[in-house]
């Protein structure tokens, strides 16, 4: 059993993790990391073109930058999935799914969130090869393609506007007759002479060789079928918020089970901060570089939590 207690451990390791550990590394914090896979969703993209300064890097890269950037401040890093946290004494024990045991003065929740998957024949086998789960991430690498969104919410309407602007043609495809996204968005998509909705329908399949060459989709009442010539399938039905995990921790969420936390990252426990995807800041907008903002502010306000609490115990 491990039990040395640390100034900050970090749960997660996508890029508000790495960031959040760079951070507090630099902050002079005794740190640790604790993740099941390298990049979380990060790992899942292509090619990265929207990160300043880094220009068409692959993922993967862009992955094995940030982790050596932290290997630099000698963060160690514990590929392990946390269960469980609880306050004893005035500090956090951690349990592992693999047994271990961690103490740390503070903590940054950092564990991202769970895309909701179609759950279709071809849709991992393609992913980062024409299937991806960010519009805005991705659009500029369509440029003159025709490519698929799936979904009717605001994500899915918004991200059929901005591939309007890249793509050759844009094909909405939504399992319902009308759209749940706000009417503003569904009318200036509707606007785009480029953009073809393909209501009542589902994908049933997603084709290809080395990267992606169509969808089929069926018409839901007539159980018709036909192929969507496409080389980018988008598919943007929603996210999955930790809200099981942020139950056992006993961090107060938001109405959709997003973790709440206030400007400076703090949560409604104190000594435990969150950042990226899994907090209630900024929905609609996941990127990798608001990500990583967010594990710099929460870095920087465990970094005064753990201060302040050292000098309250020597007082």
């Amino acid at each position: 059993m491990q039990t040395d207690t640390h100034d900050v451990v970090i749960v997660g390791l996508g890029p508000a993790a790495y960031s959040a550990a760079l951070y507090s590394a630099r902050f002079m914090l005794k740190t640790l990391v604790v993740g099941e896979n390298m990049g979380g969703q990060l790992a899942e993209a292509g090619e990265v073109d929207d990160y300043p300064g880094l220009i068409g890097v692959q993922a993967q890269q862009m992955i094995e930058a940030f982790n050596e950037h932290v290997k630099k401040y000698s963060v160690p890093i514990v590929l392990d999935r946390v269960e469980s946290i609880k306050k004893e004494d005035g500090e956090f024990l951690l349990n592992t799914q693999g047994g271990s045991e961690f103490r740390a003065r503070a903590v940054i929740l950092a564990v991202g969130v769970e895309r909701r998957r179609l759950n279709v024949p071809g849709e991992l086998e393609f992913l980062g090869k024409g299937v991806s789960y960010c519009s805005v991430c991705d659009a500029p690498l369509f440029k003159g393609k025709r490519v698929v969104v799936i979904g009717g919410g605001d994500s899915a309407l918004e991200g059929a506007e901005i591939l309007s602007r890249y793509a050759s043609k844009v094909y909405l495809v939504h399992r319902r007759n009308e759209f749940r996204a706000q009417p503003i968005y569904v009318e200036s998509v509707k606007k785009k002479t480029n953009v073809e909705f393909v209501l009542n329908s589902v994908v049933k399949k997603i084709e290809g060789e080395k990267t992606v060459n169509g969808v089929v989709v069926e018409e839901r009442e007539r159980n018709a079928q036909r192929k969507l010539e496409v080389q980018g399938v988008f598919i943007e039905i929603g996210f999955e918020p930790p809200k099981e995990f942020a139950k056992k921790v006993g961090v107060e969420t938001d109405p959709n089970g997003y973790i709440k936390v206030d400007e400076w990252m703090r949560t409604s426990v104190k000594g435990v901060f969150a950042a990226g995807d899994c907090t209630s800041v900024w929905l609609g907008f996941r990127q990798v570089v608001t990500a990583a903002a967010q594990g710099a502010v929460a870095a920087h306000s465990a970094f005064k939590y753990v201060i302040e609490n050292k000098k309250s115990l020597s007082a």
